[in-house]
């Protein structure tokens, strides 16, 4: 078995020779994760729809290395409209409600394409306990 291993969603992936993540050991890296559906192919032209499918997007990508949404450490978020956050951190809050025990978050402005109004990109640490 090689010392990495490339992680691959059903429904979703990049026009390039990349993988959705990568792993070694317990860390997890992704690529960029999109608010394109999965079903449909489509990009959706709100913000409010992209935000919602990233973060489906990350609870797949979670389960499909046998992991949690528990063991992310870090997520960047890049906004075509850097202010525009009411629809990040409506779904930010809803996947990590307690204040206490929420990942690092940066959010950046970007030039994205293809109608993407959001990327998002995570660091996870699979079967720490984070010394609990």
């Amino acid at each position: 078995m090689p010392r990495r291993v490339s992680v691959h969603l059903p429904g979703f992936g990049h026009a390039n020779p990349i993988p959705v993540a990568s792993r070694i050991g317990p860390f997890l890296a992704s690529g960029a994760l999109t608010g394109r559906d999965p079903a449909t192919g489509e990009m959706p032209q709100d913000i409010e729809a992209q935000c919602a499918t990233v973060f489906t997007h990350v609870r797949a990508l979670m389960a499909a290395v046998d992991g949690t949404t528990d063991d992310i450490l870090k997520m960047t978020f890049r906004l075509a409209e850097y202010r525009d956050r009411t629809a990040l951190n409506q779904e930010w809050t809803a996947m990590f409600p307690d204040p206490a025990d929420r990942p690092a978050r940066q959010v950046v402005a970007a030039q994205l394409d293809g109608g993407a109004l959001v990327h998002c990109d995570l660091l996870a640490v699979l079967g720490d306990t984070g010394g609990r």
